[in-house]
């Protein structure tokens, strides 16, 4: 078993499939660090291979409140005593390992040309790395979970339901249309 995995990603919200992909991480190691992309607007740079991530349409919620949601659902699924979650910016790869050490094996599960680069990254970089090929088909799109929470559509099934009330609170201080 590997000492201390990582998961990194925008969490714009947190859905089941990143919940997944984290019991995967947990099955193969004793600690899990959820790293979170973009933590701030500084951190937002145009990526060739993910056209949207770096908008402010794709980056609703605060690292705070993305942090918020991460650790409600890591708790309702009775992993918290395994995962911490800390910021982590791509653009600057010289202080990654202030956030995540050099030996924490990335779990990346790949959909498109963007995972694959982001991989390569980390690999670059000398993180071990575990690429799982994801179906681009069967991918959950965070996009149609923002859509829905801005249009007042069934989102609920698409996230965990721990994280359904901390959303409600968060959308009733800050509605959609006002973090866009």
């Amino acid at each position: 078993m590997t000492a201390l995995g990582c998961v990194t990603g925008r969490f714009q919200p947190v859905h089941e499939q990143h919940l997944e992909l984290f019991g995967i991480a947990l099955r193969q190691c004793d600690h899990l660090i959820v790293a979170v992309t973009n933590p701030d607007s500084g951190a937002r740079h145009e990526e060739s291979t993910s056209a949207h991530r770096h908008t402010t349409s794709a980056n609703p919620f605060t690292y705070y409140e993305r942090a918020r949601l991460l650790g409600t659902a890591v708790a309702a699924a009775g992993w918290a005593p395994r995962v911490t979650v800390v910021p982590f910016d791509l653009t600057r790869p010289q202080l990654w390992p202030e956030y995540v050490p050099l030996r924490a094996r990335h779990f990346v599960r790949v959909y498109s040309d963007w995972e694959r680069q982001k991989a390569g990254w980390f690999a670059d970089a000398g993180y071990p790395v575990t690429v799982l090929d994801g179906d681009p088909a069967a991918k959950l799109s965070a996009t149609d979970i923002r859509r829905l929470l801005a249009t007042g559509g069934a989102w609920q099934d698409a996230v965990p339901a721990a994280t359904g009330p901390v959303l409600d609170e968060l959308l009733t201080e800050t509605p959609m249309e006002s973090r866009t």
